[in-house]
C-alpha cells in the first residue's frame, strides 16, 4: 500500500464500498489527500503522507492509556492496552467511580500479555493487555496510572425498552411537525401549548406516542431559515415554540399586556395565524418584542421560587450552555449594528473565539443580552417539560428527533470547533434518489477529536436531546458507523466515507438510553452498510421502516414481515404525503420546478402506476381492499394504515398530514428557493382534528391491529 492510503485507512478513511446499486465505489487521491487534510493530517506528497503517518506512531506509542475506553457491563473483567517501558515492574492503578467511590490495586507489568514492542531512543516499549479484575459500575469512570489517564465508560450495551413493549405490547401513535399545527391560540407557529392539546387528544383515543421534528434551535436574526435539520444548535431549543400567553410573567406585564390588546397587535396576530405557511419572520416579530418584556418583568418582580429554578437551570445545562447563549446574544448584535457576513467565520476575528478576550469583554458588558438568551431556553425548557408530563398514561409519550448536524455558521460549531470538521460537509454518495450525489452543508463530527475528548461533544448531544423524551429518533443513524463526507469545494461525487467508532458510539448512546429512561430509533434509510441493522438490533435500537421503501421482487413486503424492533410509517417529512404519492402530484411538482426533465418525469410516473398496482395488490392480501375499482383517497389513508398496523414494528405512526390529507409535501428534498420548505401549515386546526371522524376511524383502525399483533 502506498503512504497515502496507509495513512487514509489509519484516519479512518474506508477505501471502497458498496452503493445503492451494489457497484464498488473508491475514493479518488484527490478526495483522500483533501479529506485528510480537513482532519489535520498533511499528505500532499507520498513523502508528508509518510511523515504525516510517522508522527501519528509516534503519538500513539507516547501514549500511556487510551483516551477513552468503552466497556460492556455484562464483559467483566476489564481489558485494556497499557503502554510503558519495557523496565517498569509492576502498575498501580486507580478508578475514581461517578459517585466518588474508588477502586485500586497494582499488576505485575511483565505478567500482562504483551503485544508489540518498540524501541524509541534508549528505552524500549511494550504494549501489554492490562486486565482489571473488579466489577465496576454503569457510568462515566475515570481510570489512572501513574502517568497517564482514561475515561472508563462502562455501558449496559443495549439501550433501553420500556416494559410494555418488552412484554409484547405494540403501541401506535402520531407524528407531527409541531410548527404546522394550528390552533385559535398560538401565534402562528405551532407551540408546546399545541402539543399538550395533541398529546390529550391523541392519549384519550389510546396513542402511546407523538413524534415531533427536531426542536433545536434556529437563528434569531434570520427567522427563514427555518429547517430543523440544519439548526443553529441541536444543544439548544427554538424559542419561536415558546408558548406566549401562558407564561406567568405575562400577568406582571401591564406594557405587554397592552400591547396584545392593541389593534394593531390583534390585527398582525389574526395575519399570521390565516396564513397558510409559517410567516416566520412576523411571527418572531411578534412573539420577541412580547418576550423581551416577559423577561424585564421576571427580573424585576423577584419571584424567589422561579429566580431559583432559573439558576438552578443554568448551573447543571452542560458544558456548551452558556457559550451557545452568548453566541445568540453575540450575533443579535453583530445583526443589530448591520454586521452583513452573520457566519461566524466571517466575523471580526476577535469574536472568532469564544474563548478571546473581545467576547469575554462582550459578555460583561452585555450580560442582560446574554442572561435574555438563556431565560428563553429555561422558558421553552420547562413548557416543554410540562407538556411531557401530560403523557406520564402513555407508554413513550413525547418522542423527539436528533438533527445529524448543525448549521456551520451556527453555535454549535462556534462554542466545539475541535469537534467538528470544518473543512468538509456531510452528504451521501450518487444513488437512484440523487444521481450525483448530495451534499447536507453540515459539518460532520472528527472521530479522532471525539476520542481524544472521551465522547464528551456525543454525550452532552444526546443528554439534551433525551430530556422530557420517550424516545429518540436519530436521523441518519448510519453516521454511528461511517459518514459520506464531501471535501469542501469538492462535488459530492468526489467525496468518501469515514469510519466512526460504532461500538464504543452504541456503547455511549445505551448508557444515556437508560439513564434517561428514553427508547432509541435509528433511521436506517439510503445506502445501509452490510450487518449494519444487525449490530443496531443487538443494541435495541428500532430501526426505521417507512411503507414505501419496504418492498422485495413481489411488491410490499407483507406486515409480518417487518421486524419486530422497528418503527413503521407510510411516510416521512423527506417524501410525499399518501395523497400526493397516490395521484404522483410530486412528480408532477418537480417537473413544474424543473427538478427533472419531461422524459423522467413520464419515467417516473409509469414507476408510480405500477407502484399503485402493487400497493393495492399487497392491501387487497389483507383484505383491506374489496377487488376492483381503485380506492378513494379515505379509504386508501385508512387501509395503508390498517396495514401498518397489523405489522410486527413494536411501534406503528401516522402523520399528522397523512390524516388531515394534505396534499403539498412540507419538504422538497434537493431545493432551497424553488420550494417553501419547512412552511406548509396543516389545512385543519388542533380542534378539527380532534373532531375528525377519520382520527377516530384510523384510532381504532390502529387499535384492532395492534391489539391483534400481541
Amino acid at each position: 500500500m502506498t503512504p497515502l492510503e496507509l495513512l487514509s485507512r489509519r484516519a479512518g478513511i474506508i477505501s471502497e464500498f458498496a452503493d445503492a446499486g451494489g457497484e464498488t465505489r473508491r475514493p479518488t487521491p484527490a478526495a483522500q489527500r483533501s479529506l485528510l487534510a480537513a482532519v489535520g493530517l498533511r499528505a500532499d506528497g507520498d513523502a508528508q503522507a509518510a511523515t504525516s503517518l510517522a508522527d501519528l506512531d509516534r503519538a500513539n506509542w507516547k501514549r500511556e492509556l487510551p483516551p477513552v475506553i468503552v466497556v460492556d457491563v455484562n464483559r467483566q473483567p476489564i481489558t485494556l492496552e497499557l503502554t510503558l517501558p519495557a523496565s517498569i515492574d509492576s502498575v498501580a492503578w486507580r478508578v475514581t467511580l461517578e459517585d466518588g467511590g474508588e477502586v485500586a490495586g497494582r499488576l505485575p507489568f511483565h505478567e500482562m500479555t504483551l503485544l508489540e514492542r518498540k524501541t524509541a531512543g534508549e528505552h524500549p516499549l511494550e504494549r501489554r493487555l492490562m486486565v482489571l479484575d473488579t466489577a465496576l459500575p454503569i457510568g462515566y469512570h475515570r481510570l489512572e496510572t501513574v502517568h497517564s489517564a482514561a475515561m472508563l465508560i462502562v455501558s449496559p450495551r443495549q439501550c433501553w425498552l420500556p416494559k410494555a413493549l418488552r412484554e409484547g405490547k405494540r403501541i401506535w401513535g402520531v407524528t407531527a411537525q409541531l410548527y404546522w399545527l394550528r390552533s385559535k391560540r398560538n401565534w402562528g407557529i405551532g407551540d408546546y401549548g399545541d402539543l399538550q392539546h395533541l398529546l390529550r387528544s391523541v392519549g384519550d383515543m389510546g396513542a402511546d406516542v407523538v413524534g415531533l421534528n427536531p426542536l433545536h434551535a434556529t437563528f434569531p436574526d434570520n427567522p427563514e431559515h427555518a429547517s430543523p435539520y440544519s439548526p443553529a444548535s441541536r444543544l439548544l431549543l427554538n424559542d419561536l415554540n415558546i408558548d406566549v400567553g401562558n407564561l406567568p410573567e405575562l400577568a406582571q406585564s401591564e406594557e405587554a399586556q397592552q400591547i396584545i390588546k392593541s389593534e394593531e397587535f390583534q390585527q398582525q396576530l389574526l395575519d399570521c395565524r390565516s396564513e397558510t405557511m409559517v410567516a416566520y419572520t412576523a411571527v418572531a416579530r411578534l412573539k420577541r418584542r412580547v418576550l423581551r418584556l416577559l423577561f424585564n418583568a421576571f427580573q424585576t418582580k423577584q419571584d424567589g421560587d422561579r429566580q431559583r429554578a432559573f439558576e438552578s437551570f443554568q448551573r447543571n445545562a452542560g458544558k456548551y450552555f452558556g457559550r451557545s447563549c452568548l453566541f445568540l446574544a453575540l450575533r443579535e448584535y453583530l445583526s443589530s449594528i448591520g454586521h452583513e457576513r452573520l457566519d461566524w467565520h466571517s466575523w471580526p476575528e476577535p469574536y472568532q473565539n469564544p474563548s478571546s478576550a473581545a467576547v469575554c469583554r462582550f459578555a460583561e458588558g452585555n450580560k442582560d443580552l446574554v442572561t435574555y438568551q438563556a431565560w428563553l431556553q429555561w422558558v421553552a425548557e420547562c413548557q416543554l417539560a410540562e407538556a411531557a408530563s401530560l403523557a406520564s398514561g402513555m407508554v413513550l409519550g413525547v418522542f423527539r428527533d436528533l438533527a445529524v448536524g448543525a448549521d456551520p455558521s451556527g453555535a454549535e460549531t462556534w462554542v466545539n470547533r475541535d469537534a467538528f470538521i470544518s473543512g468538509a460537509r456531510v452528504g451521501a454518495p450518487p444513488d437512484a434518489f440523487s444521481p450525483t450525489g448530495q451534499d447536507w452543508g453540515l459539518p460532520p463530527f472528527n472521530p479522532m477529536r471525539l476520542r481524544e475528548e472521551g465522547y464528551r461533544s456525543f454525550i452532552e448531544l444526546l443528554q439534551t436531546n433525551m430530556r422530557h423524551a420517550g424516545g429518540l429518533r436519530i436521523d441518519h443513524v448510519m453516521a454511528l458507523q461511517q459518514i459520506y463526507c464531501v471535501p469542501a469545494g469538492r462535488a459530492p461525487s468526489d467525496g468518501a466515507y469515514l469510519r466512526y467508532p460504532l461500538d464504543d458510539l452504541i456503547g455511549v448512546l445505551a448508557l444515556e438510553s437508560h439513564r434517561n429512561k428514553c427508547l432509541v430509533v435509528g433511521e436506517d434509510l439510503g445506502t445501509v452498510p452490510e450487518g449494519f441493522r444487525e449490530r443496531l438490533a443487538a443494541a435495541n435500537i428500532l430501526s426505521y421502516r417507512v411503507l414505501m421503501f419496504e418492498k422485495d421482487d413481489q411488491g410490499f413486503v407483507p406486515p409480518s414481515s417487518y421486524p419486530e424492533l422497528s418503527l413503521a410509517v407510510a411516510g416521512n417529512h423527506d417524501l410525499p404525503t399518501l395523497h400526493s404519492w397516490w395521484e404522483a402530484r410530486d412528480v408532477g411538482l418537480k417537473e413544474r420546478l424543473n427538478l427533472i426533465p419531461s422524459a423522467e418525469a413520464t419515467r417516473l410516473r409509469a414507476e408510480r402506476d405500477e407502484d399503485r398496482k402493487q400497493l393495492v395488490a399487497a392491501l387487497q392480501r389483507e383484505d383491506l381492499l374489496p377487488d376492483g375499482a381503485p380506492p378513494d383517497i379515505e379509504t386508501l389513508i385508512r387501509a395503508v394504515h390498517s396495514y401498518l398496523s397489523r405489522s410486527r414494528s413494536m411501534i406503528a405512526l401516522v402523520q399528522l398530514d397523512d390524516l388531515t390529507g394534505e396534499v403539498d409535501p412540507v419538504n422538497l428534498p434537493s431545493t432551497s428557493d424553488e420550494y417553501p420548505n419547512w412552511r406548509r401549515r396543516l389545512s385543519l386546526s388542533l380542534d378539527e382534528i380532534s373532531a375528525h371522524p377519520r382520527l377516530e376511524a384510523l384510532a381504532q383502525a390502529f387499535q384492532a391491529g395492534r391489539a391483534a399483533r400481541r
